[in-house]
């Protein structure tokens, strides 16, 4: 093995485990009421990547200070609220949503994150379609 190799290897275990790769991405939320004519598309930023996280199958031998089980979440975020467009006047046409202005690993806190990962297809229109760009 050339010295190049076992150096790169290293580093890469070394450095590799302790990165993570937490920070705010791009997202569409798709927004629509019953009661109103359109769906509203919300460019916005929300905190998605990797954390690093440890989990041994000796957790009954370990601290569960060793375990740690963290998730990419808020560190600051902002509400911003959109106008849904199409609303009848009895109808509320606002929508509040968050703004990820920085991320980190941690607990999940449900408060105000979905702490469960599900594929549930439900970020979509059935209604036709304004983009809002905040």
């Amino acid at each position: 093995m050339s010295p190049f190799f076992v150096m790169s290897l290293l580093f890469g275990l070394i450095f590799g485990q302790t990165a993570s790769l937490c920070a705010p991405s791009e997202y569409t939320i798709h927004v629509e009421k019953q009661e109103c004519a359109y769906c509203l598309a919300i460019n916005t930023t929300i905190c998605a990547g990797f954390c690093m996280t440890r989990d041994s199958n000796g957790k009954k031998l370990l601290l569960k200070s060793a375990l740690s089980q963290n998730v990419c979440t808020y560190k600051e975020m902002l509400y911003r609220s959109a106008l849904i467009p199409g609303c009848p006047h009895h109808t509320l046409p606002y929508y509040s949503y968050p703004v990820a202005l920085s991320c980190k690993c941690g607990k999940c806190n449900t408060d105000y994150s979905d702490c469960v990962r599900e594929r549930v297809r439900t970020n979509y229109c059935t209604k036709p379609q304004k983009l809002c760009n905040l």
